[in-house]
């Protein structure tokens, strides 16, 4: 099985924490050449060069604010010049604060739409000239499992996670025939700085503890556990990789058997 990701280069989003560091540690570990984005330049700075010295690899990192879908653009295209293509996409972007969608304001919809999918739609143009010359590429979006079961109090997140999910689908038929996959991987809960969040908001409005609530939603996972960051980010990783050359067009959940359709 090939998983070598040597001499390809990836594009990691949101990967100065949670998921996406944890993504772009793996893709280093394969091989890849990393630059990773994300707004914070100093976190930026701090990954990227414990990323250096992890892997024995030059990394890269680019600093972008997803609120500013021109500046996201604008960052990349700067740092494509030269390089020639960007092989791997990992589209990562925080979600939407959490609520139930009657009581969001239509700015909040709006927000979240620009953040997720018209910046991943803007990225994908950016790179799939590079992808096309190169005759390698995967495109792999991290959102969630509400696309296949809406999640309870997450209203805005549900209806972008499901519009990314049928806007990747769409691209998954129009890229095939260039040999570039299109994927999405559906996280579950898994130790992150947003999940962490989610637990506090939900432990506040029930009056209970965090641990309560932890221990609610651990009873709700066949597998008893909540996964780390890095399990999410090995199921990203082989989609990456040649040996995921004929998977497109799929959501891949990665939740411990948790969501209840198939």
């Amino acid at each position: 099985m090939d998983l070598s990701l040597h001499g390809k280069r990836a594009l990691v989003c949101g990967s100065t924490q949670g998921i996406g560091r944890a993504v772009a540690e793996e893709l280093a570990l394969l091989g890849a050449e990393v630059t990773l984005v994300a707004r914070d330049a100093e976190s930026l700075r701090k990954v990227r060069d414990s990323l250096d010295r992890a892997s024995g690899q030059r990394h890269d990192a680019v600093a972008a604010d997803f609120t500013r879908p021109e500046e996201v653009l604008t960052a990349v295209k700067k740092w494509l010049v030269g390089r020639g293509a960007a092989h791997i996409l990992v589209n990562n972007t925080g979600g939407p604060p959490p609520g139930p969608a009657l009581q969001a304001a239509p700015g909040e919809f709006t927000a979240a739409f620009t953040q997720h999918l018209v910046c991943n739609q803007l990225l994908v143009q950016a790179v799939v000239p590079g992808m096309k010359a190169a005759g390698y590429g995967r495109i792999i979006n991290i959102i969630s499992t509400s696309v296949k079961q809406p999640i309870r109090g997450l209203g805005v997140s549900n209806t972008i996670r499901g519009a990314v999910a049928s806007w990747a689908k769409t691209l998954a038929a129009e890229l095939g025939p260039y040999g570039i996959t299109v994927n999405n991987v559906l996280p579950g809960t898994a130790r992150t700085g947003r999940l962490k969040a989610l637990m506090q908001s939900r432990a506040d409005k029930a009056g209970v503890s965090v641990e309560e609530v932890e221990r609610e939603v651990v009873a709700e996972i066949p597998l008893g556990r909540i996964a780390g960051p890095e399990e999410v980010a090995a199921a990203v990783a082989f989609l990456a990789t040649p040996a995921a050359g004929y998977i497109s067009g799929i959501n891949l959940p990665v939740d411990g058997g948790r969501t209840g359709s198939l």
